[in-house]
Parts: C-alpha cells; sequence; structure tokens
C-alpha cells in the first residue's frame, strides 16, 4: 500500500519545520509539499530542520495562501493525484497586529484554504488553532467548556474554526495547543527566555507581572507534530483536541527553571501592583519592553551576532492576567500519549541551544 500524500502549509514556520522532520523520520508520507511564503533558506533553519527540507520526499513550494489561484496551484499534483492529508499550520503569528491583518491572515487564509480542501476532497484536513479562544481561568479547560478568546489571534483563529464548521464536504479536525515550546521557537516561551538572559547582564533580579500562580500552560512542539499526525489517523472528523503536557506549567515553575539556567533571582510585582500597572498598561509595556531591548542588542553585538530573529519583546497582548490553563487529556482516549510530560531545565536549554548553534543566540557563561 502507497503511503499518502501530505501537503503542510505554513510548513517552514516553527510548528512546521519541526513536523516535516518528524514526518520524515517516521517515514509515514510517501510525499511531503511544503508551502510557505518564507523561503527555507531566509528562515534560520536548524541543522536537523534543514536535512530534513533536503530530504527527497520533501518538496518545497512558495506560495501565497491569501489568493486563491495561488492555493489552487500548492493544492495540484500532476497525474490527477491528490493529497490525503492537508495540515494548515500557516497563520499570523506575531502579536500586536491590527484587526485586519489577522483578518487576512488567520481567518480569509484559512477559509480559502479549506474550500479548495472540500473541493479536492482531501482525506481530512487538520487545523491548528490555539487554546486561547477559552475563558481565562485556574480551571483546566475541557474541549466543551466557555470559549472567550483573549488575544486577537484567538478571536480570528476561533472565527476560522466557526467558518470551516460551514464548509460542505470539509473532512475538519482542529487542534488547540497550549503555549507551544521546542527547537525553533520564537513567540512562545523564547522572550521569556531571553528576559533571562537580559537580566543575567544587568545583573539585576527579574520580576514579572501578577504572581507565581498564573497558569502558563505548556506542549512540547514534538507532541504537537505527534498529535497532528495522529488526529490524521484516528482523530474524529468535525472533533476539537486541545494540546497540554501534564506539568501544568505555571509563571513560577517557568521563572524557576530560567533562574537555575542564568543564575538569576527571579520574583513577580503580585496582583496589587500588578492591578496599578493597568491603569496605563500601554506605557508600562513600552518602559519593559524598552529596558530588555537595549541590554539585548548589547548581548548580541557581544557575541558578534549580526542579525537574530530572537527578541525580548512582550506584547501588552500576553501581559495581562489571563490564565491558561487547559486540559489536554481527551486525546489520550483515542490512543495519544505524550512523549514529552514535563516542561524541564533540559529541554529549554535544547531550546537555547538550537539557536546558539546557528550564532543567534549568545552563549550561556
Amino acid at each position: 500500500m502507497s503511503k499518502p500524500n501530505v501537503l503542510v502549509l505554513g510548513g517552514v514556520g516553527f510548528i512546521g519545520r519541526n513536523f516535516v522532520k518528524w514526518l520524515v523520520d517516521a517515514k509515514v508520507a510517501g510525499r511531503v509539499r511544503v508551502v510557505d511564503k518564507v523561503l527555507p533558506s531566509t528562515a534560520f533553519l536548524g541543522a536537523e530542520h534543514q536535512a530534513a527540507f533536503d530530504n527527497p520526499i520533501v518538496e518545497y513550494m512558495q506560495g501565497n495562501l491569501t489568493s486563491p489561484a495561488s492555493i489552487a496551484k500548492c493544492f495540484t499534483l500532476e497525474g490527477g493525484a491528490k493529497f490525503n492529508f492537508v495540515f494548515n499550520l500557516a497563520a499570523e503569528t506575531k502579536y500586536g497586529q491590527t484587526e485586519a491583518v489577522y483578518n487576512e491572515k488567520i481567518l480569509d487564509l484559512s477559509v480559502k484554504c479549506a474550500t479548495e480542501a472540500a473541493k479536492q476532497k482531501v482525506d481530512r484536513f487538520i487545523e491548528i488553532s490555539t487554546a486561547q479562544v477559552y475563558e481565562a481561568g485556574k480551571k483546566p479547560s475541557k474541549e466543551s467548556d466557555k470559549l472567550d478568546p483573549w488575544t486577537l489571534q484567538a478571536k480570528y483563529k476561533l472565527k476560522a474554526e466557526e467558518e470551516l464548521r460551514k464548509i460542505a464536504g470539509l473532512n475538519l479536525i482542529i487542534v488547540r495547543p497550549a503555549t507551544v515550546y521546542g527547537p525553533g521557537d520564537i513567540g512562545g516561551l523564547c522572550p521569556r527566555i531571553i528576559c533571562g538572559a537580559v537580566y543575567k547582564h544587568l545583573k539585576e533580579k527579574m520580576k514579572f507581572l501578577w504572581d507565581e500562580k498564573l497558569k502558563t500552560n505548556t506542549v512540547h512542539v514534538r507532541d504537537v507534530c505527534k498529535a497532528l499526525w495522529h488526529v490524521s489517523q484516528k482523530g474524529q472528523i468535525g472533533a476539537v483536541y486541545n494540546l497540554s503536557d501534564k506539568s501544568e506549567t505555571d509563571q513560577g515553575s517557568f521563572n524557576t527553571i530560567l533562574g537555575a539556567i542564568f543564575a538569576i533571582e527571579t520574583s513577580f510585582w503580585g496582583n496589587m501592583a500588578s492591578n496599578l500597572a493597568k491603569v496605563n498598561f500601554k506605557a508600562v509595556t513600552e518602559e519593559v519592553n524598552d529596558k530588555h531591548l537595549k541590554p539585548w542588542s548589547d548581548l548580541c553585538k557581544a557575541a558578534g551576532i549580526v542579525n537574530t530573529p530572537l527578541t525580548p519583546y512582550l506584547d501588552q497582548e500576553i501581559l495581562y492576567n489571563n490564565s491558561l490553563s487547559i486540559d489536554g487529556s481527551a486525546i489520550e482516549a483515542t490512543g495519544f500519549s505524550y512523549e514529552v510530560p514535563q516542561l524541564t531545565e533540559a529541554l529549554i536549554r535544547e531550546e537555547i541551544n538550537y539557536f546558539v548553534a546557528q550564532k543567534l543566540f549568545p552563549p550561556i557563561k
């Protein structure tokens, strides 16, 4: 029996590059087409990801996934063949963009790609959403719990979910991961990791807003990749699956890891001081980021780093008192198991070393 054809939309990004590597290593696909507007040669791929892209079963195609004509081309295989599984990892992932940007690069993009997938009668269309669509709260959110998106990204991810459900003939499965981390992570845990490096450089205590109990649940990118393939094979059409590890990560546990890596003291401003900061939160956020950006630039210059995609910038949206507490157990009833159930110091060091090896992050001394 021949192996399936796989289309990975947005496959050069953080989750995408890891998923392409997972597909190559697992030997589950006969052909993998990666579509992205970003060229792999400009995307700071690590050696292991570059090797996966160089594999003969992998084909890269540059494409504009907001253009129906470009999308149709990306979905077309010669000889009347079709893609069996389509994974939509393409979306605007930067915080702090305008609603118009998220509308075009999340909602419209997903709807247009899914519409083509239905037309092509693909076996499964896997949409990557976000666990930020749930109402923020201390109790872990299950797939059926109240939805109340607390970032603009999540608002448009949820709109996309709703619109995709209306597309006739689309064999849709939705995945909602908690904060994804691992090799290649730029926007998940990475900015706070960089803050750790900055405070080591400044020889100051690192203090974050709110308190140590604020939930910031996580899932490793390797488990996300494993789960994507798993739901394409064993997931129920129309179902939603949360992804969140067993570590119940909160600000306190993550700061403990950063304190150990960078040999710094860490603490929190507490709820009273943080609520006072909310009165002029935009100015407070700008002040915090200004404090971090110059030392980070100095650290990079001292290490001979001229160009890096990494930044300690923390957007106002993710600094509010919103708890990301997610129940990721439902997918286990389908036979899935988490291979990386706990967030550890070693895993964060692995994430850092991915960039150190490319001279994108100063070596930790």
